[in-house]
């Protein structure tokens, strides 16, 4: 049974990794996806490969989200996937001493700035039916301190919080929309492929990278999809404000923090 039949699903920041494959298993589940993203190019192209609609969104912009909000009025689902570390551009310090504040606000302004716009879209898309599902990507680093990337943790750790105000809140107000968030730790996308290279020790530099999470591996987007698809069915009702870990057990032992 398809478990997303005749929902309206947003997914931000998906034109690729774990964002295209949420929104390839909303599709899967039975679902309207509306695919959104900055780079238009490629989100584009991700639509037309998935067979979903796409609109352009820059989710740091108050001006893209009232347009979302017209071309979208309501939708079933909003998952707030789009973020940044911080280092796309390269290796800038994001150390608690060196941090230059232009960039430690400019990842907080995608991270969270990004959420709390796209939690408001979905609470007024939402409101009139009285339910839905609201779904935020923290991260692992949203729960431990990151000393290299301490506005990226600082970001994530910051959706949690928010998630939980969220849930509470749509709960006060007597509706049936629900809030939660996913932390994935380490999952293959396409921001490893720097670190991991091509050559003969790739697999070496895969292992040592995983070497602390206790299922020894990378996670994959399908499987943070798996459970952003749970939570946003009719199967998880009764969950909201909740931490959905999709870690490999790193968080359950004492390894959680890298240096």
């Amino acid at each position: 049974m398809q478990r997303l039949n005749n929902k309206t699903c947003v997914v931000t920041g998906a034109a690729r990794g774990i964002g295209r494959a949420i929104a390839a298993r909303f599709l899967a589940e039975g679902a309207e996806v509306i695919l959104t993203d900055l780079d238009i190019t490629a989100g584009a192209a991700a639509a037309a490969a998935l067979g979903c609609r796409f609109e352009p969104l820059d989710v740091r912009e108050e001006a893209d989200w009232a347009r979302l909000a017209v071309r979208v009025p309501t939708a079933d689902v909003v998952v707030n996937n789009a973020g940044v570390t911080g280092f796309e551009a390269g290796m800038v310090p994001h150390d608690p001493e060196h941090a230059r504040l232009e960039d430690w606000r400019a990842v907080h302004r995608v991270n969270l700035d990004g959420t709390f716009l796209g939690c408001r879209y979905a609470i007024a898309a939402m409101k009139q039916a009285g339910t839905g599902s609201i779904i935020n990507l923290s991260s692992r680093s949203g729960m431990v301190g990151i000393p290299g990337a301490a506005a990226y943790a600082s970001s994530k750790a910051a959706i949690r919080n928010h998630s939980k105000s969220v849930a509470l809140y749509c709960a006060q107000q007597g509706w049936k929309i629900r809030c939660n968030a996913i932390f994935p730790a380490a999952i293959l996308t396409p921001m490893w492929e720097p670190m991991l290279g091509s050559g003969q020790d790739r697999e070496a530099r895969m292992a040592a990278l995983v070497a602390d999470t206790p299922l020894k591996r990378f996670g994959l987007p399908e499987e943070v999809a798996a459970v952003a698809a749970m939570l946003a069915s009719d199967e998880a009702t009764y969950i909201t404000g909740a931490e959905l870990h999709v870690d490999g057990g790193l968080l359950a032992g004492s390894a959680a923090s890298p240096g």
